[in-house]
């Protein structure tokens, strides 16, 4: 983009770019720039409604049902899912501040910290994280494909596992056939789906109240149903090994929407107000995730009863009830899942992505580099088992995205005091150049944060073994050690360099003798 070209944009689009006139074209595009006032429409309705129909999705379904199957009571796992998203909450609230203040995005609040050039790299881990919910979702909605083709046929379309992708051709044809479906909606844009989404993820609910109605019916009322008792209580099966369990689930319900507590700014920043993006946030995110947890774990005690095992997985369930009824639950499922799945994991990386060339990368582009990933990301593997998806995936990232919300808190709030120079974000020569672009102070904070939590990681993924119970069980706090000790060397390290900076300053302007 020319200086020349600059200048169209900004008559074109008024004010907002006028106040960046100086903006280099690395830096800049009309998707990454503050939100104007005009376009700070959204109350905090809306942003409740936001939460909650990425709530109401199969993943949160899955997430205290995994926690039942590893063990515990139901209201054992409802309660860890209410207490992570009450945690999470925080800082989702705080770094959501910055946006509705400052009209920014997610990538563009990361320079104040990391540098223009070094905020790429954590708005790529956020980015590749959502490539892998994107993933995730996308296998869910083509496996809700599968299990009505199969039951419309009577399992005509089951088959061998492929060699390599460890699904057979139906499977394959059905992942490839819902992300096709995303990829149409992410070029025709995210406003397209809006509709649907409001429409969807309450029906999804609904859908979720019939099941659980099916599972009351079936499992002869609520005291069978939920009379399934905790593997770790005396004679258990885990007996003794609660807290062993416990501290990794808390972990892994943090983690699970620890990706939007950093990208939050995203949608904040189209908040009228603080208060309306805290407001929204507070009843859009905890209680509704421990309502449709406890549908997803009451099921699953259900499932104990009426199958004899624990199926956590929706879709597989759906597939031992059969008849018509389980069409209609699928079909909406499917509808839902893609509504959530481009509001929730599209935008972030979207974003991420056209932040690393903002004059070749628009956030369509983004859109679509994200579809790409999701696919070689091979999400089925991720969700095998329960123990996989909860304590290598969740808990994995969590591990990453601690430290980089421990370093923008810190920076936002202590640091810049709420007052971040938002025009110099656009700049490549202003105040946060740093040393070209980089600063080392926050990546070598948020190194030191992840690196207590990689042992503990690669032994939960199988890649080493012999590694010590203490790392281990450090593992199990990976979001919080991240958070806790990348924040702490970060604000005490830059606290240090700005006191020498100012120090410095003052003997050069001491006269001299």
């Amino acid at each position: 983009m020319t200086e020349t070209n600059y200048t169209e944009v900004r008559d074109e689009f008024g004010v907002a770019h006028e106040r960046f006139a100086g903006a280099d074209p690395g830096l800049y595009n009309e998707d990454l720039a503050p939100s104007t006032p005009e376009a700070r429409t959204w109350q905090w309705s809306s942003i409740a409604a936001l939460w909650v129909g990425m709530v109401v999705c199969v993943p949160t379904y899955m997430l205290s049902a995994g926690l039942v199957s590893e063990g515990m009571a139901w209201w054992q796992a409802v309660l860890t899912v209410l207490a992570g998203n009450v945690i999470v909450l925080i800082p989702m609230m705080l770094i959501g501040h910055a946006g509705a203040k400052h009209g920014i995005p997610f990538p563009v609040l990361l320079r104040s910290s990391f540098g223009t050039r070094g905020a790429k790299l954590p708005a790529l881990m956020r980015g590749l994280v959502a490539c892998g919910w994107f993933g995730i979702n996308t296998w869910v909605g083509g496996m809700a494909i599968y299990v009505i083709l199969n039951t419309l046929t009577g399992d005509v379309f089951k088959g061998d596992p492929l060699p390599f992708l460890g699904i057979d051709i139906a499977q394959t044809l059905c992942f490839l056939a819902f992300w096709a479906l995303h990829v149409w909606f992410i070029r025709h844009g995210t406003e397209s789906i809006r509709w649907l989404e409001n429409l969807a993820a309450p029906f999804l609910l609904l859908m979720g109240l019939a099941l659980l109605g099916w599972a009351y019916i079936q499992a002869g009322g609520f005291g069978e149903m939920l009379s399934t008792p905790s593997a770790f209580v005396e004679g258990g099966d885990k007996e003794g090994q609660f807290w062993s369990v416990f501290w990794p689930g808390l972990t892994a319900m943090v983690g699970f929407w620890a990706t939007m507590a950093l990208n939050i700014p995203d949608f904040t920043r189209f908040a009228r107000s603080q208060k309306d993006q805290v407001v929204g946030q507070m009843i859009g995110l905890p209680l509704p995730m421990a309502l449709f947890a406890f549908i997803g774990v009451a099921v699953t005690s259900a499932t104990v009863v009426i199958f004899g095992e624990p199926i956590w997985d929706p879709v597989a369930l759906a597939g031992k009830m059969g008849g018509v009824g389980i069409i209609v639950a699928l079909a909406a499922l499917m509808v839902a899942t893609l509504t959530t799945n481009l509001a929730a994991n599209v935008v972030a990386p979207a974003y991420g992505f056209s932040n690393l060339a903002p004059n070749k990368i628009s956030f369509k582009m983004g859109g679509y580099i994200t579809a790409g990933i999701g696919i070689a990301m091979f999400p089925w593997k991720l969700l095998e088992t329960a123990g996989s998806y909860l304590f290598t995936w969740l808990v994995g990232y969590s591990a990453l995205l601690g430290p980089i919300a421990g370093i923008l808190i810190v920076d936002y709030f202590l640091i810049r005091k709420t007052a971040p120079k938002v025009s110099d974000m656009f700049r490549a020569h202003g105040r946060y150049t740093y040393t070209n672009g980089w600063n080392w102070v926050a990546i070598f904070a948020f190194a030191v944060g992840v690196l207590p939590n990689l042992p503990g990681f690669l032994d939960a993924a199988g890649l080493i073994e012999g590694v010590g119970p203490f790392w281990k069980t450090l593992y199990g706090y990976a979001w919080f050690v991240g958070l806790f000790i990348a924040g702490l060397l970060y604000g005490g390290l830059m606290w240090g360099k700005r006191h020498a900076e100012a120090a410095q300053m003052e003997t050069e302007a001491a006269p001299t003798a």
